[in-house]
């Protein structure tokens, strides 16, 4: 691999700025200095250093976001903060993207990622990876709802949907319920609930396959997934 291409993978600055670090002498390849932009290494073989601090490849990056509500999930936007905005500068080099769409108002799990093999594989309709959310219903949830959605409701362009798990947690004037569906179509548990009467006042994403939501992060945080997330992830209906 080209030295500048990692150069510019963590965050080093444009080709320009690169070329004039590189001629600074600062950076080396196993303890030698090396200005030229066009020198390969190896990843995981070579040891590439700055002032003498050790500069790692990493080709993918894999984030846990707590999505707030306010903000898209897209790369960019002309008129909103899009969550590829929460991220630090050493994060967004790897141009990660969100795997799949949380609504604006919408609150919870987020996976960001630049890898596409994974992202096409948990978002593959034939995958049906599980998605499971918390939500405030206006109304009361009944059995009777219950047993919609565990044969699938026809939502308002005419698609029934999957089955999908619902839990009434408390049932009232308003009510807390949990819902896992196997499918991602616009709004979903939104158009579900409208299927059957009711409106969701507030919506959170808990998890995505094996993929849980980290509470401990406030609305906006972020972290990096852990070696066992990854690869419960990887290997979930893959």
């Amino acid at each position: 691999m080209r030295i500048d291409k990692l150069l510019a993978n963590r965050g080093y600055g444009s080709r320009k700025e690169v070329k004039k670090l590189l001629k600074s002498g600062f950076v080396k390849i196993n303890e030698k200095p090396v200005k030229d932009a066009s020198a390969h290494f190896k990843p995981g073989e070579d040891i590439v250093t700055i002032h003498g601090d050790v500069i790692e490849y990493k080709e993918f990056i894999y984030l846990m976001l707590n999505k707030p509500p306010g903000v898209i999930s897209a790369t960019e936007d002309s008129l909103h903060e899009t969550v590829i905005d929460l991220l630090e500068v050493d994060d967004a080099v790897f141009n990660p993207f969100p795997v799949g769409r949380l609504d604006k108002d919408t609150e919870g799990l987020l996976l960001i990622t630049n890898d596409g093999g994974l992202s096409h594989q948990l978002l593959s309709p034939k995958k049906h990876v599980p998605k499971t959310y918390f939500a405030v219903i206006e109304g009361e949830v009944t059995s009777e709802d219950v047993d919609a959605f565990k044969e699938g409701v026809v939502l308002d362009d005419g698609y029934k949907t999957m089955a999908a798990h619902l839990d009434v947690l408390k049932s009232g004037i308003t009510s807390d319920i949990e819902v896992t569906i196997m499918e991602g179509k616009f709004h979903q548990v939104k158009r579900m609930f409208e299927a059957v009467g009711k409106r969701v006042k507030y919506l959170k994403r808990l998890s995505m396959g094996p993929l849980q939501l980290d509470e401990s992060l406030e609305l906006g945080e972020y972290r990096e997934l852990t070696d066992e997330e990854l690869t419960e992830l990887k290997n979930h209906h893959l």
